[in-house]
């Protein structure tokens, strides 16, 4: 009997779960007890939502024991149906913010720690006031960055500080205080407004905190803080990866500031000091856990390069890739001269592509990465491409279709009807491909314009009919040759 309730206790705490589960009965005298609470409404099929679950209950688990504790819920949507109706609730998974009962649209990331970090910063006030010494100290050795305003009275400065720290609380931290001791602690004076970086990522190579200077307005204050929140090499993560500019070069290795910070470090010092080297030139820097953005090294052709040392890949605006082939070095040469011959002009940029097909004689042009300049942008004749997946039940069902599209118009010189595997070939900028099939029609002027018409043939030829820049110019003798087969 000891045994079953040992282990029927070890099961239990096994399934305890710290999201709460709200019902219609329970919802909103909940909700109107917290200073706020994360609501997230899903329904148990939801796919989405099963992804999202595990990460949930970590951020749960944290979150309950920060300080302010943040409390997360969750409704399903299947049997709370009032709740979920009163809300809006027309997707899963929805998440809400409710702030003393009022709710507002969750806008931050679906990771664990996105989560944390989006839910702290909306916890509290837009800015922590900083008392003590040991107020600071402890903020101090958070994983944060801080943004601190120092006023001692208030001053005009402080209020339109605080303006600021509103608008953008759930980008950054921000603090502030007019004790004159946490000030000598600080090392800053009244009206000094002062970026802070997270211990983990100070460096010798360039300064732990950052000055403003200038006029205190919201708009210049923005400026400061993001031209500097990153530093000469940031980590970039899934959740602030939009904040990096470009050129960027990222260095993909084993980045963890939870379990091995002087190992993630060892590493990202040698970085620093090429971006350090490199810093009046027009080129970025960042580390990324190379697990966490596999999806990128492949894409830049590196799945086959060395887990022991970083790899390395610079990414621009256009979407143009350039991954590093040699091998990276303790002494960071190899980056330097890497880094350098791409802003030369040095390097071609890497594409994944298809081999360029022997023959292509189908009534539908073959296209791959190597030949998408030549034909679909050639400006010679008008293209009609489709990006399919070969798995995609919709491009199958579209593929006799799109075949007899092609075969009436094989005899027009000037249109090209065209396919290319999206899966097996990237697809140049500024074409967007987010699903699939897309299909896009490139006249001769070379200014592509997304196709959104009927998959139907009748559909096709209307639309090319009316698009096309000479015209159709099918011979009569084809016409006829058509009706006849």
């Amino acid at each position: 009997m000891q045994k079953f309730l040992s282990f029927a206790l070890l099961v239990g705490l096994a399934l305890a779960s710290d999201v709460l589960e709200l019902t219609d009965d329970d919802f909103e005298d909940t909700v109107a007890e917290q200073d706020i609470i994360l609501v997230e409404f899903f329904a148990p099929w939801c796919g989405h939502c099963k992804k999202l679950a595990p990460e949930y209950e970590k951020a749960a688990t944290d979150l309950k024991y920060s300080d302010p504790s943040v409390p997360l819920a969750k409704v399903d949507c299947t049997a709370e149906k009032d709740t979920c109706s009163r809300y809006g609730v027309s997707g899963y998974p929805t998440l809400k913010v409710f702030r003393d009962g009022e709710a507002s649209d969750y806008n931050g990331p679906r990771s664990a720690d996105g989560i944390i970090d989006y839910m702290k910063k909306q916890a509290g006030p837009t800015s922590r006031e900083a008392k003590t010494v040991e107020d600071i100290d402890k903020l101090l050795s958070g994983k944060d960055l801080l943004v601190v305003g120092c006023f001692t009275d208030d001053s005009d400065a402080k209020k339109e500080f605080l303006k600021f720290a509103g608008s953008e609380r759930d980008n950054y931290k921000f603090v502030h205080t007019g004790e004159q001791a946490v000030l000598d602690r600080l090392g800053t004076e009244n009206g000094d407004i002062v970026i802070f970086r997270p211990t983990h990522l100070q460096s010798k190579f360039e300064d732990s905190k950052i000055k403003f200077d200038g006029t205190v307005k919201s708009g210049n204050l923005k400026k400061f803080v993001k031209e500097n929140s990153l530093g000469l090499c940031g980590h970039m993560t899934p959740d602030n990866h939009s904040q990096f500019k470009k050129p960027l070069c990222v260095v993909y290795y084993d980045v963890d500031y939870r379990k091995n910070t002087k190992g993630t470090n060892y590493w990202r010092n040698r970085i620093m000091k090429v971006a350090k080297k490199l810093s009046d030139k027009k080129i970025f820097f960042a580390v990324a856990n190379r697990e966490e953005f596999s999806h990128e090294v492949e894409a830049n052709g590196l799945t086959d390069k060395s887990v022991d040392l970083p790899v390395v890949a610079i990414v621009t605006d256009e979407g143009h890739k350039y991954p590093m082939q040699a091998d990276f070095t303790r002494d960071g040469k190899a980056l330097e001269e890497f880094v350098n011959d791409y802003l030369d002009g040095k390097i071609e940029p890497y594409l994944k592509s298809e081999p360029i097909p022997e023959s292509d004689d189908g009534p539908v042009k073959v296209i791959v990465a190597k030949n998408f300049q030549d034909i679909v942008m050639s400006e010679e004749k008008d293209v009609l491409i489709e990006f399919y997946a070969p798995w995609c039940g919709h491009c199958k069902s579209l593929a006799p279709k799109y075949d007899e599209l092609a075969e009436k118009l094989s005899a027009d010189d000037n249109i090209v009807i065209a396919k290319m595997d999206a899966t097996a070939n990237d697809v140049p900028p500024p074409f967007e491909v987010r699903g699939f099939p897309t299909l896009y029609w490139v006249p001769m002027n070379n200014k592509p314009k997304k196709y959104e018409g009927g998959r139907e043939v009748d559909d096709f030829m209307k639309y090319i009919k009316r698009e096309a820049t000479k015209g159709l110019n099918i011979p009569k003798k084809a016409k006829k040759d058509k009706e006849e087969l």
